[in-house]
């Protein structure tokens, strides 16, 4: 009887989780370069049940499998490509890729699929590569981002919506003299002025294993190892261009997001009820069975 209390408490936080991750991506509707997060639950392993010290069968004998509930193992981002939007303003980035990669087993590109993943037949996923503008936090750290909202302070730097500096492809905060009326920017990242080029271009990184990257909050990631993460700079030959005047919106389906909210709030419910039967049965079983 505890074991099915134990079940129905995983089963509440995981839909706790769950219902958090979705609120989460309710409240970034409309954060620019936001992903979506989805939370991955999974069930425990199951149990062999055998039955012990029974008369007729000295030997211990089987009597089934037992579930023993679920836990939310991760919450994984999806890097797919969001809708543009024109804002005008010239310091609004957004990024366009479509990047691909080899499968190594058929020598062929893989097929991505809308949600940027492929399963090759083994089973293994792999995420579809993205890239990010390489910025600079507080702490000298460089960090990811999708978000182009930048803006320019009193000392000429190009900052994050945060206050973090916008990096150039050297790794230096990019820093403007002139006027941020004359700038422009081209698909591959390059600064003019008054059309002439300031030998600057933006800091553009491809991050071929995305799913390494750790989400730090406000739309900023971080690398834990960027070997493993297997960032490298923005090619020429690399199907992603940059867009001035452009913001790209957030990944998030609000009507599935609500779908999503309505249901975990319905299971949560479900298994709170099945803690009260026991706890009533609980309750009979000491207070008036007990009794007897």
């Amino acid at each position: 009887m505890l074991r099915g209390l134990y079940t129905a408490a995983a089963g509440m936080v995981t839909q706790q989780r769950r219902h958090d991750t979705v609120t989460q991506n309710i409240a970034n509707l409309n954060t620019p370069g936001y992903k979506q997060v989805d939370s991955v639950a999974h069930s425990f392993p199951e149990m062999m049940v055998s039955l012990v010290g029974d008369k007729e069968s000295p030997a211990s004998r089987k009597i089934g499998k037992l579930t023993t509930g679920v836990f939310a193992e991760e919450s994984l981002s999806s890097y797919r490509q969001g809708d543009l939007r024109e804002t005008g303003n010239n310091t609004d980035f957004s990024l366009i890729s479509s990047l691909d990669l080899v499968d190594p087993d058929t020598g062929k590109a893989m097929a991505f699929d809308a949600s940027g993943k492929y399963v090759n037949a083994n089973g293994e996923v792999t995420y579809r590569p993205g890239a990010f503008f390489s910025i600079m936090d507080n702490k000298d750290n460089v960090r990811y981002t999708r978000d182009g909202s930048f803006t320019v302070n009193s000392a000429g730097e190009l900052r994050t919506s945060q206050g973090y500096r916008v990096l150039d492809s050297a790794g230096n905060p990019i820093v403007l003299n002139g006027s941020v009326d004359t700038l422009t920017v081209d698909s591959k990242g390059k600064l003019f002025e008054d059309g002439l080029p300031l030998n600057i271009a933006m800091g553009i990184k491809v991050v071929n294993r995305p799913q390494e990257l750790v989400r730090e909050g406000n739309g900023v990631f971080r690398a834990e190892n960027e070997n493993i993460a297997d960032i490298r700079d923005l090619q020429v030959t690399d199907a992603a261009e940059l867009r001035q005047g452009y913001l790209e919106s957030s990944t998030v389906d609000p009507t599935q997001a609500m779908v999503d909210m309505l249901a975990a709030q319905r299971a949560y419910e479900s298994n709170q009820k099945i803690i009260q039967y026991y706890d009533k049965t609980l309750d009979r079983a000491v207070n008036e069975v007990g009794k007897v």
